[in-house]
């Protein structure tokens, strides 16, 4: 699996003005690895995830998956192409709340073998298996982020698409987050996006982010 980005641009027009969230990024990402894009707030980072995952279309440019372009598919085709082989964790965890955690992490990998047993290991890494039977409500946001993690990494995506994972938890399940979320990279690419450096220091490759550009 192979994805690439060439000439990336997304551009917003208000009247006669025109502003970049993303300029003119072409990039080649690694089949397997953590690599982290880095930038501080407004610089365009989580906009180049998106762009990259399919969830927006660019303005300009091409992003391509196994040299296919995911551009020039349809949108039924390009979600089919997440749920199957992305993953994702948002700052938000987006959990459904008439589902117990663990049912929130099933429901995304329905149709894959030995299910049980790989939630039961990530429900572990992350210390949340008391949670299991606990609906969205009557968790903490750190908890239900955690549990985001979960649902993303269960169904053993091709790359994991992660922003701002952190941002709703302390220190130390931040880094317990992290560490497992690092660990995927024997299997696919973790692509994670951040404003905090320590959050990267175990990526293997990381681009830094500037008014929508990436600097050397």
């Amino acid at each position: 699996m192979k994805l690439s980005a060439s000439h990336l641009t997304l551009a917003y027009r208000e009247g006669d003005a025109v502003s970049y969230a993303v300029h003119d990024i072409s990039i080649q990402l690694p089949e397997r690895g953590f690599v982290g894009i880095m930038g501080p707030s407004g610089s365009g980072k989580s906009s180049l995830l998106y762009l990259l995952s399919g969830l927006k279309p660019p303005t300009e440019g091409e992003v391509s998956l196994d040299y296919v372009s995911l551009t020039r598919l349809s949108e039924q085709e390009r979600a089919k192409i997440r749920r199957e082989r992305f993953g994702f964790v948002f700052q938000q965890p987006f959990l459904l709340n008439h589902l117990t955690a663990r049912e929130n992490v099933m429901v995304s990998a329905l149709r894959h073998k030995g299910l049980d047993a790989e939630v039961n290991a990530l429900f572990t890494g992350l210390s949340i298996d008391h949670l299991a039977s606990r609906f969205p409500t009557h968790l903490s946001g750190g908890e239900r982020q955690r549990i985001a993690v979960a649902r993303a990494m269960a169904h053993q995506p091709e790359i994991i698409f992660a922003d701002e994972p952190t941002a709703a938890l302390d220190h130390t399940n931040g880094r317990a987050v992290i560490e497992l979320l690092a660990s995927y990279r024997e299997r696919g690419l973790l692509l994670l996006v951040t404003h905090d450096p320590t959050m990267l220091e175990e990526a293997d490759f990381i681009y830094k982010m500037e008014d929508g550009r990436i600097r050397e």
